[in-house]
């Protein structure tokens, strides 16, 4: 897959990790808690047009909350 800017990687990440989160069934705080981050910072994260970059131990340390891979946050998925 090709992002051809950052804004459109953090985009398809912060979306990522938003629908993996509910389809946990996890709340932002729960979440937060799991990967050990602030619920400020996830939220940041999964907001539409946020610009905030993630580090790759960052999103692993979410991915492992989630027990998923990681690869699976640079997914592209159709968007309803």
């Amino acid at each position: 897959m090709i992002f051809r800017t950052d804004a459109e990687l953090y985009d398809e990440i912060g979306a990522n990790i938003k629908f993996y989160r509910k389809k946990a069934g996890l709340t932002q705080q729960d979440l937060a808690d799991k990967a050990q981050i602030s619920i400020s910072y996830l939220s940041k994260l999964e907001a539409a047009g946020c610009k905030k970059s993630i580090s790759i131990s960052m999103l692993n340390n979410i991915a492992n909350a989630l027990e998923m891979e990681l690869v699976r946050f640079f997914e592209r998925r159709k968007r309803l």
